[in-house]
């Protein structure tokens, strides 16, 4: 008995001191990963300490009875589990994501070396002597409205991530943002300008709740596109079929001539521009939930969010042209034609491609009260400037088409 008694707080003792360890080794190979590979997370101590409480059984000969050696085969099975789990993540992580937006705008930043915003080829007709006027933006804009920042600002360096251009607690004059956090600063009066596809009804009923009136200024136009894997076979789909696709009536890709496969439908969170859009194409259709992916949070927690688009072969996303021709430059997608029409520049211009739209130049007033810029000269002359043969050539050689 008292042999039995000094095995079992023996072995507590093993457990307890395991315990740490386990927790110290996870913590560094959890950093070692980036610390944010959630499949790594549930795997690496459950592994672990199924491991320990083998070793535990081995060391104490308990696994010389017919019940324990069954019982450390089933530890040694979760264990396997556990790590083709791991594995299984790392294969996944693997696959790559469509979703590269800090060093998308980096390529773009007005009068940033090799910056690829577009350069007018002559003195701009419009030339501020001080810069006072907030944008911001969509991140598939960003690039033309850099190329007007470098056309009528005075000349600097004006990054979209930047918090210090007035004080450490106030965004830079010109960021980006995105669609959603852009209507809500233009709301909010936090930017005097923002460059955007049309707002959703929940960005129209934020805007009203708050008092304020969004003015829209059309100043170019851009095709709402879907593409797949470029390994995928189906290279066309109608509207209707996109339509059967997001309700989850279309579910394989066999039904479209594609290849037995479940279909892997992705979305865009909620109040961006290229999900507004496909809700305005789902139009009298019901949209089905989004596929989520787990992502570890602030202070170990796990949350639930969108997924990003990862290319897998039976994957199906959704964008603006330029955003993922241009800006992304990914050969390992193909745009899909809709109703037999590829998504091009002419086809956008003479609207035979199914899902055009226009995007905007937008500015906020209480409601009741003129539009900003029928009071503010300057904002009146830099969205004239916009619609001028200047403005709308940098939106044409940006890659977007213009509406002048």
């Amino acid at each position: 008995m008292k042999n039995i008694w000094k095995n079992v707080v023996k072995s507590l003792v093993y457990l307890a001191v395991g315990g740490v360890l386990i927790g110290y080794v996870s913590f560094l190979m959890l950093m070692g990963f980036g610390g944010v590979n959630l499949n790594l997370a549930k795997a690496l101590p459950v592994a672990l300490s199924l491991g320990l409480v083998y070793l535990v059984l081995y060391c104490n000969d308990w696994l010389k009875k017919p019940w324990a050696r069954r019982l450390g085969i089933g530890y040694l099975a979760v264990v396997v589990l556990c790590a083709g789990y791991a594995l299984w993540g790392f294969y996944e992580d693997s696959i790559p994501v469509m979703d590269d937006r800090d060093s998308l705008l980096y390529d773009y930043i007005p009068n940033g070396e090799g910056s690829l915003a577009v350069k007018l080829e002559e003195e701009s007709t419009l030339k501020f002597q001080e810069a006072a006027i907030r944008m911001d933006g969509a991140t598939a804009l960003y690039p033309v409205y850099a190329g007007f920042v470098q056309a009528v600002y005075p000349e600097q360096v004006y990054e979209p991530w930047d918090y210090s251009y007035d004080t450490a607690d106030k965004m830079g004059l010109v960021v980006c943002t995105g669609t959603t956090m852009a209507y809500e600063r233009l709301i909010n009066g936090e930017t005097d300008i923002i460059f955007v596809a049309g707002p959703s009804d929940d960005q129209l009923a934020m805007a009203r709740e708050a008092g304020m009136e969004l003015h829209l200024t059309p100043i170019g136009r851009e095709a709402f596109v879907f593409f797949v894997n470029s390994e995928n076979p189906v290279t066309g789909l109608t509207v209707e079929e996109i339509r059967g696709i997001y309700s989850g009536e279309i579910t394989n890709w066999k039904e479209l001539g594609g290849k037995w496969q479940r279909i892997r439908a992705y979305q865009r969170a909620e109040n961006s521009g290229s999900q507004t859009a496909l809700q305005r194409l789902m139009a009298g259709h019901e949209l089905m939930e989004p596929e989520t992916e787990d992502r570890i949070a602030g202070m170990g927690g796990i949350i639930n969010q969108v997924a990003s688009y990862r290319n897998h072969k039976n994957a199906i996303g959704f964008s603006f042209r330029f955003y993922s021709t241009e800006m992304v430059r990914n050969d390992q997608i193909r745009l899909l034609a809709l109703n037999g029409v590829e998504p091009t520049v002419e086809t956008i211009r003479d609207g035979s491609y199914p899902i055009a739209s226009n995007f905007y130049a937008v500015t906020a007033s209480p409601i009741g009260e003129p539009a900003p810029e029928e009071e503010n000269e300057d904002l009146a002359a830099l969205i004239e400037w916009i619609l001028s043969e200047q403005g709308q050539w940098i939106i044409e050689e940006t890659g977007y088409v213009g509406v002048n």
